[in-house]
């Protein structure tokens, strides 16, 4: 056994929330996320909207990053990414995906599972005009998932970028957004003795039951 693995063993947290019940819980998991994300953003947990974003190749290896939640909006989780990128490549051949929001500071994550669709060109301009000029033009500089042979020619390719579109790059065609639609969202919370709290939410003929899970 190596130092490392005694150090693996040795690791502990204590969990230590209060239980979670079932009258604690909205019957919209839309609510009950806001809810919970306000709670992270308050709590300056570092990165409130990132999540791991999990998609399988064509050979059915799972593959997961980490993105950045843009939008909560008519009951769908939004991303942006290029969609030339290998991300996109998988979800455009297997739409089904998960993110995981990892909000461990205060002992809770939540996992949301479904199909995505690309949103609106319209919806997906906007949200590029709103970005810092620095991250337009990285959308342009960088052909994401492809080989690049040095750091440099990364930096030159954006300098060509600088050049080319000044203060004012449009969002390139290659760009846009994801739209997750929740068919599964579970809310977990830490407790103590590991009797963590497990809410399932899952839609069902059109409607979202709920479900205690043993931890």
């Amino acid at each position: 056994m190596t130092s490392i693995t005694d150090d693996l063993h040795a690791m502990r947290e204590h969990y230590d929330q209060p239980p979670l019940r079932r009258a604690d819980l909205s019957a919209s998991p839309f609510i009950q996320f806001s809810k919970w994300l306000e709670d992270a953003v308050k709590a300056q947990v570092y990165d409130p909207n990132a999540c791991s974003l999990a998609t399988v190749d064509g050979e059915g290896r799972p593959v997961s990053r980490a993105v950045l939640l843009k939008a909560l909006e008519d009951e769908q989780f939004v991303f942006y990414t290029n969609y030339q990128s290998r991300k996109s490549s998988h979800l455009e051949n297997n739409p089904n995906t998960c993110m995981h929001f990892p909000w461990f500071a205060l002992q809770r994550q939540v996992i949301v599972t479904g199909m995505v669709e690309k949103i609106e060109t319209g919806q997906a301009e906007e949200y590029f005009m709103s970005r810092p000029l620095e991250s337009r033009l990285g959308a342009w500089a960088s052909a994401q998932s492809e080989e690049v042979d040095s750091r440099e020619s990364l930096e030159r390719s954006y300098l060509e970028m600088q050049e080319k579109f000044g203060d004012n790059p449009p969002k390139p065609t290659h760009w846009g957004g994801y739209a997750l639609l929740p068919e599964s969202i579970e809310f977990w919370q830490g407790g103590p003795s590991r009797l963590h709290d497990r809410f399932m939410y899952r839609l069902e003929k059109g409607e979202w039951t709920i479900q205690r899970l043993n931890p």
